[in-house]
């Protein structure tokens, strides 16, 4: 694959894909390179159409090869039954555990994924658990997930029991990391923090700055989806 690509030429762009997945299947079959795995996989599915075939080498990096973004993957599968794979929570959370557990690029993702599922009771087979919820979320706000810090906010907001007290100071803090990570409602609520002060001292300055960074968040968003309508 030497050379530059001229895409608008699609025998050339043909050929070039074709040797990529020639070269993704060798990284994977003969060499054994889990990476390779997933990129074959992105590519059955991305480039091919191929679920099922996707499916099968992700299933077969999660499983052999313990692969944390392939069990990630590969659980958003099971979600839906895509690929032909059967369509079950239970399995899916089972691979988000294994992904947030493994780590990689998307186990944040996937402790988030965990924590949902644990939050609403969706794999439990019981009441919803926020406390059991905490962990993951946890997990995954300390790598970055904004989400993940959002619903911590969330959790000390509301207080559900004596292992989850509502705590304002703790919900404040959770808001702001949220807000920093680029997360609107992160922002929201902890310029609303400041300004009634709940669990800090009122502050109509910081207050005012969050609320600008909300509407900023807000009309980036926006413009994205904009750009992505076109």
């Amino acid at each position: 694959m030497a050379g530059l690509v001229n895409f608008k030429d699609e025998n050339e762009v043909k050929e070039f894909l074709d040797n990529l997945g020639i070269e993704y299947s060798y990284q994977c079959h003969k060499e054994n390179d889990p990476e390779g795995c997933l990129r074959l996989a992105e590519y059955l599915e991305g480039v091919k159409k191929n679920f099922d075939s996707a499916a099968r080498v992700l299933q077969h990096n999660c499983e052999t090869n313990g692969h944390g973004d392939s069990c990630f993957k590969l659980g958003t599968y099971h979600i839906t039954g895509k690929g032909g794979v059967p369509e079950c929570l239970k399995t899916a959370y089972s691979c988000f555990m294994r992904s947030c557990t493994s780590g990689g690029k998307k186990s944040m993702n996937a402790c988030h994924s965990v924590g949902l599922m644990v939050h609403d009771g969706r794999v439990t087979e019981g009441a919803p658990d926020p406390v059991g919820a905490r962990q993951y979320y946890e997990k995954a706000c300390a790598d970055g997930f904004a989400p993940s810090c959002f619903n911590l906010s969330a959790l000390f907001i509301e207080g559900s029991s004596k292992e989850l007290p509502k705590d304002m100071t703790q919900a404040l803090k959770y808001a702001n990391r949220a807000c920093e990570l680029g997360h609107v409602w992160g922002c929201v609520n902890a310029s609303r923090m400041y300004k009634v002060g709940d669990g800090t001292e009122k502050d109509e300055k910081k207050a005012a700055e969050l609320k600008n960074r909300a509407m900023q968040l807000q009309g980036l968003l926006h413009e994205r989806q904009l750009k992505f309508g076109e």
